[in-house]
């Protein structure tokens, strides 16, 4: 069988690469054929190892014999994402007609195995839907609240489906990633509530996606197959089961990454500059390129979960949202519960950002951040290198700084709260 990377998107080309794995591996449990396709995925995070354990603890130590077209198909139609251009990856066309993500699909099913190998798993629920539906609704603020769960699309072919392009501004949770988790904690349950297992991961998911209903249609169908998958889910999880799944998700994930709420209203604002990228940004685009390579370089080279500052102002006449007004962030060291962090994109060592930037970072933002009742009316203005051995944010920014009206020399806390009594 030979699979390449342009193979139609379908549940049936997926379950075919299945095929071929347990026909080159034919010793593999099902567990250590869906632990094999996580690893090809890079299904690995730190919420799923702490249900799963880490890929390399995999109990048969045996390593998958596959063709490499057969790696690279799989590797692209598990990991799911949404492009720039509004297309959907990381799912497939499965033949009840839906579009079925298989990320949470496959942590559903590893999960269900687990529990009924004695490797006890916990994480059925938060692995497949909980926790991406926690996280969606911590996100629905704002203009996000229009948006909602659940956003559909369109795929460019049915017969041969190869792209999947949603109809309308992405969601926090896709149709695809709710029916993946769905299946998920269904097939998942059924495997760990058994003390049987199927000889073969491709003859549960067949059963399952490619059902053929006799003349009676689903009179005579089996109960688990993909079409029921909203009644079967109803059946297994009430409201009052999955409010309460979701919530003990989300404990999990604020553990593993370490946020800290911040305990407000805070007393300071650390002022830096950004030194790389050291050039002004002054448009959307070159902004929002500037904070995802910050982002990038403050989880892959630091280790820390998310960009570490609190707020970052650019010169296009926006301040974007770092750890934000309720997290602790990772931005002046020992002081991170104290104060908000604050950038200005750029390298001030000589020069100075735009006056437009800098009365927002003056001004603005901390009117904002009193009002609400996230700053005291006596905050005090501090420069990164005061608290911190380092040159940021810069000699030119730092002496600008020095002019702001809740600006204190002193890194003293007794000293700047006499001072903030006196001049405020």
């Amino acid at each position: 069988m030979t699979l390449i990377k342009s193979l139609a998107v379908h549940m049936s080309y997926f379950i075919g690469a299945v095929e071929h794995i347990e026909a080159r591996n034919p010793n593999l449990k099902p567990l250590d054929v869906v632990k094999g396709l996580r690893e090809i995925s890079g299904l690995d995070d730190m919420f799923t190892q702490h249900y799963l354990g880490r890929i390399s603890d995999r109990r048969s130590g045996a390593a998958l014999l596959l063709d490499s077209e057969v790696s690279q198909f799989l590797g692209d139609v598990i990991q799911h994402r949404v492009t720039d251009r509004g297309e959907e990856e990381g799912v497939v066309l499965a033949h009840d007609g839906t579009t079925v993500a298989l990320a949470p699909l496959l942590l559903g099913l590893e999960a269900g195995l687990l529990g009924k190998s004695g490797a006890r798993s916990s994480g059925l629920h938060a692995l497949t839907l909980t926790q991406m539906l926690g996280r969606a609704f911590l996100g629905l603020r704002g203009p996000a609240l229009t948006r909602g769960l659940g956003t559909k699309g369109c795929w460019n072919n049915l017969v041969s489906p190869k792209v999947f392009t949603l109809s309308r501004t992405p969601s926090f949770m896709t149709d695809a990633l709710i029916n993946g988790g769905m299946d998920g904690t269904i097939l998942g349950n059924e495997l760990s509530g058994t003390t049987e297992h199927p000889l073969k991961l491709s003859s549960l998911l067949t059963g399952y996606y490619r059902y053929h209903a006799g003349p009676e249609g689903l009179n005579t169908a089996a109960p688990l197959i993909s079409v029921l998958r909203r009644d079967n889910f109803k059946a297994l999880v009430s409201p009052s089961v999955l409010q309460e799944q979701v919530l003990d998700s989300l404990r999990v994930y604020w553990t593993l990454r370490g946020d800290v709420p911040l305990t407000l209203p805070l007393s300071y604002m650390y002022i830096h500059h950004t030194y790389e990228p050291g050039e002004p940004c002054v448009s959307f685009e070159q902004c929002a390129a500037a904070m995802r390579s910050m982002q990038r370089y403050h989880q892959e080279s630091n280790g820390w979960d998310d960009i570490g500052y609190s707020f970052v102002a650019g010169s296009d006449g926006y301040i974007y949202e770092g750890r934000g007004w309720y997290w602790q962030g990772a931005h002046t060291g020992g002081y991170n519960s104290k104060g908000y962090g604050v950038a200005i994109i750029g390298d001030f060592t000589v020069r100075l950002p735009s006056q437009h930037t800098l009365n927002l970072v003056k001004d603005e933002l901390p009117a904002c951040a009193v009002s609400g009742g996230r700053l005291v009316p006596t905050y005090i203005v501090h420069g990164h290198r005061q608290m911190v051995a380092t040159e940021c944010p810069g000699n030119a920014l730092y002496e600008e700084i020095g002019t702001w009206p809740h600006f204190c020399v002193s890194a003293n806390d007794s000293i700047c709260a006499i001072y903030a009594t006196l001049h405020f």
